[in-house]
């Protein structure tokens, strides 16, 4: 790795903070500065970097608009991306642009294929990796899904009958799926078995009045999203067993003389089918829950009683759930697997258990869109990794990060590291289209993308933050993951509701995670250190007690949290006494619960579940007791599970890998305004610690002091938005020291005549120009600096400032958007995020050139395009959206400020002893 030949590129950070503004200029004025920098003097003897793989690099999605793609743009579009750093793409085909009909290629048909296997071998040729969607844009279904296949919505028609009617309505037979009479006191009269060929029904009430309910489905009007030519049609009905089946014989005809090469992975999207009943739903409900649900349509329909609809909705949803979870998504897995793929698939906006859907994959795929993030969320595809003990957890990544063409790398740093405290580890950008040279700018674009592609000036910069992801990635996907705690998902309780058919869950709407007890135990537990994973009914069901200890085919946990919850299936409850009784911690952070879910044996269910409480409670009433019941904090306490301290600082989080010897953390400041400074306490055992820094590449071992037998704290300054990694071991780390720095005299402007220079971008290159101090170049109202975006070069020759000192800090203040730095010829690094602060250690007495080359995001531009009303959203479907949903038009804009705003200064330093506690 290149960080073994490299100076270390130094972070400072203010003491104080006292500005809480991050784009501040940071003035300091007699205040210690923490400064990260590491000696030079001492040769590494190893490069303490895991190697970085091409699973290591970011991934992207690709999008494919009309398949329109040829060898020649093929070639050159992946050549540009492997130079960035990119590690792999995600084919996702979809609609065409506008004028380029006739390139169009039908999706899976000869050309098509040819095309894959093309795209392929060069991928291979380029150290990358290739997945594709299994159908175009998203989610699954085409023109080879029958209509009875298709996702589809329930019709429920209820009719009243008194006494002495006769049922004149007319059905048709091979539509109607249930027909159900309820009386006032008899039992349900099931009339579907009357039904004659007409569609008539000869059937008379007797005795009161009668309702009668019809049960029939309808297609829901869901047809595949962003569709590519070729692909076409009905989205496709998960809760239909042979759906899925009959889908993938689409693949298999057009596989089947297949010859070429193979994509790595299928794909399937988020969840966005509008689907909550199939035509075998009936059968599969008495098949796995025990009764019919024909037999309580009343309840169902109504609505109540509303125990009784409860109880029958939950049912009816958690047969949902199971059809997904050991029926459609690992008959699609197992297909794969017979085609040499692996599957990744994004399960949450499904009406079903995250956990066990995106357990059916071989890398479960997570995604924060736009504001709608929470780590906590992403946690269950993490989660769903770890208990299978998948290596992988991939993440749909910047999503309508912000409007188009005014995203950062610096924002999409930030949205990184929540996926890495997530427990993500294989991130796809969302991402680039590809586009051939010959469309003018800005190319190909996709309307939901960050625009991750070689026309958007922020790429010129894009293989800084990439080498951050792959330093990162390589880190995280080391060794096992390390977490101590199951943290059981009482998802009956959300289930058990008598409105409403099919809820799916999204990342959007998210009362039924942050405002339920498990989203507050979740949060209490994140809050307090303690590093968990999810499990459900289902995998609760296979873990089995070792030592004291959980262990699942994952790996090992040290115990397992109960979140408040009233239903319990009985099951679940006797495993959590089997554990309980085999020494492993089973805490209940509320009551124990009150009741069975579902109908069927109800009282008998009611019946076990008592007995199991009484159980319960003997093992709570121990003297040395290993179930607990209603104190969380004090239970973790006493059963010794082991938690990081750190995060009693609300700034820092952490994600923690195990390693043979030792342990990495992924530690970030994810505070918006506040620096970090202190001693950073670790849980786990560790006589040595070795600090790295994935921006730079840079390592070295910083000032630690014990506190325990093999326990030890790391001194750490993070400004808000860094991060660093930690590695802990037995031993010492071969490195040079990792030095803290102070402020050694007065802060000097940077004084000199400055001279900008246009060196990349467009729609033309402005004019050089030269000024007293640093500004924007978007300021002086030149109208071709207003609309230019791309990158200039700030550079200006300036004498050392009068005052004895070997170390001085650059600050650049501030910067829009990220900046290239230089210091004589030699390359100081690149920044894509507040603090723009880099050390010097070579300034000469005189004649000292420093070189800024800022880059801007593309906004001023696209605003220029807009305004002068070149056409350039030419693209079918839904064209070009904002980020509103609304026809994209940036005429209107402000003109985005662009350029290095400084000011800029220069500060000696000097070492800073730091006096141990």
């Amino acid at each position: 790795m290149q960080g073994r030949s490299r100076v270390m590129k130094p972070r400072i950070l203010h003491r104080a903070a006292k500005d809480r503004s991050r784009e501040s200029s940071y003035r300091f004025a007699g205040l210690y500065i923490a400064l990260l920098a590491i000696s030079t003097a001492t040769a590494l003897a190893e490069d303490p970097w895991p190697p970085v793989t091409r699973t290591a690099r970011p991934w992207t999605y690709w999008w494919w608009m009309g398949s329109a793609v040829d060898r020649t743009n093929l070639v050159r579009e992946l050549t540009r991306y492997r130079e960035a750093g990119l590690g792999g793409v995600h084919i996702i085909p979809i609609y065409g642009a506008k004028g380029w009909e006739a390139r169009y290629v039908p999706y899976l048909s000869q050309p098509w294929l040819e095309l894959l296997d093309f795209t392929v071998r060069q991928a291979e040729r380029l150290d990358m990796g290739v997945d594709m969607t299994t159908g175009t844009g998203w989610c699954f279904g085409g023109p080879r899904v029958a209509p009875d296949e298709a996702n589809a919505v329930a019709t429920f028609q209820t009719f009243q009958l008194h006494a002495g009617e006769r049922l004149s309505q007319r059905f048709e037979p091979g539509v109607l799926q249930a027909l159900v009479a309820f009386g006032p006191e008899a039992p349900c009269v099931d009339l579907f078995q009357r039904l004659q060929p007409e569609g008539l029904v000869d059937w008379v009430a007797e005795g009161g009045s009668w309702l009668i309910v019809a049960v029939t489905q309808r297609f829901s009007g869901q047809r595949v999203k962003r569709a590519a030519p070729g692909g076409e049609g009905p989205m496709l009905n998960l809760f239909e067993p042979r759906a899925m089946t009959n889908y993938l014989r689409w693949f298999d005809d057009a596989f089947a003389t297949y010859a070429g090469a193979r994509p790595r992975a299928q794909y399937h999207d988020s969840y966005e089918y509008r689907c909550d009943w199939a035509p075998s739903l009936l059968i599969e409900f008495e098949k796995r829950r025990g009764y019919r649900l024909q037999d309580h349509l009343d309840a169902f329909v109504r609505g109540e009683p509303a125990d009784r609809a409860a109880r029958v909705k939950c049912d009816y949803r958690e047969t949902l759930s199971d059809i997904m979870a050991e029926v459609t998504l690992p008959s699609w897995t197992a297909w794969a697997h017979r085609h040499g793929w692996i599957t990744r698939n994004e399960a949450h906006g499904s009406p079903g258990n995250w956990i066990d859907l995106y357990a059916a994959a071989d890398i479960p795929e997570t995604e924060m869109f736009h504001r709608d993030r929470n780590r906590l969320l992403s946690k269950f595809a993490s989660s769903a990794a770890h208990l299978t003990g998948r290596a992988l957890v991939s993440s749909e990544t910047g999503t309508w990060l912000a409007e188009h063409f005014t995203e950062t790398l610096g924002q999409m740093k930030e949205l990184l590291d929540d996926l890495f405290l997530s427990g993500v580890n294989h991130v796809f950008y969302h991402g680039t289209c590809y586009s051939p040279d010959e469309a003018p700018w800005p190319g190909w674009l996709f309307y939901a993308s960050f625009q991750m592609n070689p026309r958007n000036p922020v790429w010129r910069d894009v293989p800084a933050l990439n080498l951050y992801v792959a330093r990162c990635q390589a880190v995280l996907q080391s060794g096992r993951p390390d977490n101590d705690l199951l943290l059981y998902w009482p998802i009956h309780d959300l289930w058990h509701d008598p409105t409403g058919t099919a809820r799916n869950l999204t990342i959007h709407a998210r009362d039924w995670f942050e405002t339920k007890p498990i989203g507050e135990t979740a949060v209490e537990l994140w809050n307090r250190g303690y590093a968990f994973d999810y499990v459900s009914d289902r995998f609760l069901q296979q873990a089995r007690a070792e030592k004291g200890k959980i262990q699942l085919p994952g790996g090992t946990w040290r115990g397992i949290v109960i979140p408040p919850c009233q239903r319990m299936p009985v099951p679940t409850l006797r495993k959590l006494m089997d554990l309980a009784e085999a020494q492993v911690p089973v805490i209940f952070a509320g009551g124990l619960p009150i009741d069975v879910p579902g109908l069927a044996q109800l009282e008998q269910r009611r019946a076990e579940l008592q007995q199991l409480l009484l159980r319960a409670r003997s093992l709570a009433d121990r003297e040395e007791p290993n179930l607990f019941i209603g104190r969380l904090q004090s239970a973790l306490l006493e059963s010794g599970i082991p938690r990081e301290r750190m995060v009693e600082e609300a700034s820092l989080m952490y994600v923690r890998r195990a390693l043979p010897i030792g342990h990495y953390y992924f530690l970030a400041n994810r505070s918006s305004v506040k620096a970090f400074e202190g001693w950073v306490p670790l849980g786990r055992p560790a006589r040595a610690v070795r600090l790295l820094d994935p921006m730079s590449g840079r390592y070295g071992v910083p000032p630690t002091r014990p506190i325990g037998r093999d326990q030890l704290a790391v001194y750490l300054q993070l400004w808000p938005g860094q991060s660093c990694i930690l590695q802990t071991g037995q031993s010492p780390f071969p490195d040079p020291p990792w030095r803290w720095w102070r402020a050694a005299g007065p802060t000097y402007p940077l004084n000199g005549r400055w001279r900008v220079d246009f060196v990349a971008g467009g729609p033309n290159l402005p004019d050089s120009y030269e000024s007293n101090r640093p500004e924007p170049w978007t300021h002086g109202g030149d109208p071709e600096r207003d609309r230019f975006a791309g990158t200039a070069r700030y550079s200006v020759q300036f004498d050392r400032p009068p005052w004895p000192a070997v170390h001085w800090r650059l600050d650049l203040g501030r910067v829009a958007h990220s900046a290239r730095v230089r210091l004589n010829g030699r390359d100081l690094g690149t920044f894509l995020q507040a603090p723009w602060w880099v050390i010097l250690s070579e300034l000469r007495p005189q004649n000292n050139l420093l070189e800024v080359e800022v880059t801007s995001v593309a906004a001023n531009r696209i605003r220029d395009l807009d305004r002068r009303g070149v056409s350039w959203k030419n693209f079918h479907d839904i064209n070009f959206v904002n980020i509103q949903y609304r026809p994209f038009h940036a005429a209107d804009w402000p003109v985005v400020e662009c350029g290095l705003i400084g000011p800029v200064t220069l500060t000696p330093v000097e070492p800073q002893p730091l006096k141990l506690p």
